[in-house]
């Protein structure tokens, strides 16, 4: 237990809140996005400014408290927050300035991409990162930043230019192509290992409207629908992105009544190339075979970003597992097959995030992200708003895992994972991992950035 008047002395030095478990919103602020976690910290500090990130930090160091930060607590593993230590909680810090002269943005750790959406469309510009609009900034960026437009313009991590960030002794650095090389690298890939970043400076694009939207077909024609898929995204050129699911389709609008509660596959369509030739670019996507359902057409890009967030609010139960992908075999297909027709409830789904295109361009030594050539993420996601179905919704996406894990590339996107031991961590780093290690004794040597997908700090000195 901390002494009263330390605690009282954080509070006075916060612009920001400092809440407790006596306080009224206690039980709504320490809630993340994922229902199944439930963790209770002693501390959760809202921070107004760079200046409370700094007063938190060196809070935390000076009393050896557990800490962890949040952005939009999205993160699958309840990664933003903790039991009996201190939340660093950044969602208050929403500022963002777009330069639609340079096109870059400055974005604070508190903003969502839906936020960053909505300053960036004002001029025509976006920045690739996501799928739900609700994600955290933070979060996203430093696990890589996967989304819509990966195949197009990258990773998120390929447009970030610059971060603030505050290490653990408590100073604040810039980290950049020529400041902080080495932390730099790391950031980008490498999760909330190396510090509190307060901002991030992100490259934009001129883009406005794509043309996209979701595509169902038939669950008997997933086998014909997958192998028609793969050679697609493989061979596809860089303006069309689109990313294949198992869902079940929700029971209401905007989705026809004869489909409403059916499981079906598809693809999630997303072209951002010229919007004259977006039809004749489809044409032979929709010549292959009649789908069910087809909601592809012109939309603003917010509009694709955040066309998901009805469905899946904050609160529902998740269980996560992941990996990466190359291929698509025949015999991963049958068991595509076999658990994908078999969803345990309404919203757990599949998904295969394609990570070619120009993001596979980028070398695995550029960044710390390390999974360049990989043709997919995958994400096996059991999701119910109803606690009774946890072991069911774990047990189907382990099960699902299980049985593709040895098709799989190795490691796994880290934004997809749970807390899945070490050995998960250094299998998603592969050739990285040393050099993250080192970089981590460097910035954060006695590892008080642990709540993440933790990489330890390499030991200077080592033991034969």
């Amino acid at each position: 237990m901390l002494p009263e008047e330390k605690i009282t002395h954080l509070k006075q030095a916060l612009r920001g809140r400092l809440i407790q478990p006596h306080d009224d919103d206690y039980h709504t602020a320490r809630k993340v996005y994922n229902g199944m976690i439930d963790k209770c910290p002693l501390l959760i500090a809202k921070c107004a400014d760079v200046a409370d990130v700094i007063t938190a930090v060196n809070f935390a160091r000076e009393n050896d408290l557990l800490t962890a930060i949040r952005s939009g607590g999205h993160n699958g593993g309840g990664l933003g927050i903790c039991d009996n230590g201190l939340v660093i909680d950044l969602s208050q810090m929403k500022g963002i300035n777009v330069d639609p002269d340079t096109k870059t943005a400055w974005v604070q750790a508190g903003c969502t991409l839906g936020d960053v959406d909505h300053a960036t469309h004002a001029f025509g510009l976006a920045t690739p990162s996501g799928i739900f609009s609700t994600t955290g900034i933070g979060g996203i960026t430093l696990g890589g930043g996967l989304g819509h437009l990966t195949r197009q313009y990258g990773l998120a991590i390929d447009n970030l230019l610059e971060a603030n960030v505050v290490l653990a002794d408590g100073s604040f650095v810039k980290a950049n192509e020529t400041t902080n090389k080495d932390l730099f690298w790391a950031l980008r890939g490498g999760g909330g290992n190396f510090g509190v970043v307060t901002s991030f400076v992100f490259r934009l694009h001129a883009l406005s409207t794509i043309y996209g939207g979701p595509m169902l077909w038939e669950l008997d024609e997933t086998e014909d629908v997958l192998r028609w898929y793969q050679d697609l995204i493989k061979s596809a050129p860089d303006e069309l992105n689109g990313f294949f699911a198992f869902l079940c389709v929700p029971p209401g609008p905007p989705f026809p009544e004869h489909l409403h509660t059916k499981n079906m596959c598809g693809v999630v369509w997303c072209y951002s190339g010229d919007m004259e030739k977006a039809e004749k670019v489809f044409e032979p996507i929709r010549n292959f075979k009649k789908p069910a359902l087809d909601f592809v057409g012109p939309l603003p890009v917010p509009a694709l970003n955040s066309m998901f967030d009805a469905l899946l609010p904050p609160g529902l139960n998740w269980y996560w597992k992941a990996d990466f992908v190359n291929e698509l075999s025949s015999e991963a297909i049958d068991q595509h097959i076999k658990f994908g027709t078999q969803l345990p409830t309404l919203l757990s789904t599949m998904h295969l995030y394609p990570i070619n295109g120009v993001a596979s361009r980028v070398s695995n030594k550029d960044t710390a992200w390390s999974y360049r050539g990989a043709t997919w993420a995958m994400v096996i996601a059991g999701i119910d708003p109803d606690p009774a179905n946890n072991d069911k919704i774990s047990k189907w996406a382990k099960d699902y895992w299980e049985a593709l894990h040895g098709y799989s590339a190795g490691g796994a996107y880290v934004n997809f994972m749970m807390e899945e031991g070490e050995d998960r961590v250094k299998a998603t780093y592969g050739d990285n991992y040393e050099k993250l290690a080192s970089i981590k004794a460097k910035y954060d040597p006695d590892n008080l950035f642990r709540v993440n997908q933790n990489i330890k700090p390499a030991l200077h000195v080592h033991m034969d």
